[in-house]
């Protein structure tokens, strides 16, 4: 489930690779932005199964443990409540989760010693020593706990964030969203439910698929323009000197500005302000909010931005 701040940064990873390679063109790019979208599904995925995945891991040290030669008390009668935890459970049997996973070829299969080592390292963090060791039992309990271990170790874990850099160029940054695309979907399952309802990348009443497809094409085909554009409104820099995620950002600022009546202007030199305090230099900000600001106040008096109904908030 894709919101249009992760949709507009998809944009700037994909622009800025298609202007540093000159061999690119924008079908290559379209592509690439496509491919970027299903790897963000693959992800969602690839979380949901990590965590069904580790009642097995916790059943197999279990059995491993009762099998010793001389096994302890402990060995004998361990403490179960990770493997009954009943979230962990629907996620284990969830038919859904399996059709999905299987139809993109996404599982754990080739990672069970990574997905190992990831347990070892969950059970000596103190958010599992904490749900294991308290006599507190029940539904939410078991959905807030494991939660907690999701959102504070799980998805943390060094070797885990190698694993997804070495897989996909796309998913460290991704983490974020597919992360709480999987708390989403952990929270929504309710004490009686047997299944799981899963999310997809687009709801079928939404429009930022039109919202993508719309800004990707509109920056690329505005480009010449909204380059001059910058020119004019950075004055005494030359383009070259602007750094060039600063000038794709405008870029894309523009072209939204003038394609999207509906979305306000304040809404627009907001998202593309904060996206530089990310993606760009410590002064980027600053200078492009200058530089926007007295763009749009132009092309709004000369009738090139046009701006209806919740637009004109």
């Amino acid at each position: 489930m894709l919101n249009r701040r992760h949709i507009r940064i998809k944009i700037l990873h994909i622009l800025y690779g298609f202007y540093q390679d000159e061999e690119s063109d924008s079908v290559k790019a379209k592509n690439s932005l496509d491919h970027s979208i299903k790897k963000m599904h693959e992800l969602y995925l690839l979380l949901l199964n990590m965590v069904a995945d580790l009642q097995g891991i916790a059943i197999d040290k279990i059995e491993t443990a009762r099998k010793k030669h001389i096994p302890s008390e402990e060995d004998l009668h361990p403490n179960t409540k990770f493997v009954r935890n009943a979230i962990l459970r629907v996620l284990a049997n969830s038919k859904n989760l399996q059709r999905d996973s299987e139809e993109l070829g996404v599982s754990w299969r080739n990672h069970q010693e990574l997905l190992r080592n990831m347990f070892r390292d969950l059970i000596d963090n103190d958010v599992y020593k904490e749900y294991m060791a308290s006599e507190e039992r029940g539904f939410k309990h078991d959905k807030d706990s494991l939660v907690r271990m999701f959102r504070k170790n799980l998805i943390n874990q060094e070797s885990f964030q190698y694993m997804l850099e070495e897989e996909s160029i796309f998913w460290l940054d991704d983490l974020d969203l597919a992360s709480s695309m999987v708390i989403k979907t952990i929270k929504s399952i309710k004490e009686d439910d047997e299944e799981v309802d899963m999310l997809t990348v687009w709801r079928k009443d939404d429009d930022d698929k039109d919202f993508m497809e719309g800004l990707f094409t509109q920056t690329l085909a505005q480009g010449s323009i909204n380059e001059e554009l910058i020119k004019e409104g950075a004055q005494n820099w030359e383009l070259e000197r602007i750094a060039l995620t600063d000038r794709i950002l405008m870029k894309m600022a523009l072209a939204e500005a003038k394609s999207f009546p509906s979305i306000p202007l304040k809404v627009t030199l907001n998202e593309y302000i904060e996206l530089s305090k990310y993606y760009s230099t410590d002064k980027s900000h600053g200078f492009i909010n200058g530089i926007l600001d007295q763009l749009f106040l132009k092309l709004v008096e000369s009738g090139d931005i046009v701006k209806t109904g919740r637009g004109l908030v």
